[in-house]
């Protein structure tokens, strides 16, 4: 009988863990969402500014660096 009741102890506290987890995990993904519409948003400003953003990128990789150092 010992063993039963430990047995539903741990699996009480494993569901409410995952319950809390679960909800930890869906205001998590909340926020990577507005995260995502921020960089959206500067995105799209500095398009409308004329920046070239790949071409930014391209100039900002250390592979580049490293090609422009050994020509």
């Amino acid at each position: 009988m010992a063993d039963k009741i430990n047995k539903e102890e741990q699996i009480g506290i494993h569901k409410g863990a995952l319950s809390i987890l679960v909800m930890e995990q869906q205001e998590f993904v909340k926020l990577l969402q507005i995260v995502q519409q921020q960089i959206d948003a500067h995105v799209k400003a500095l398009k409308d500014l004329g920046i070239d953003l790949h071409a930014e990128a391209k100039k900002a990789s250390p592979r580049n660096e490293l090609d422009e150092r050994l020509k």
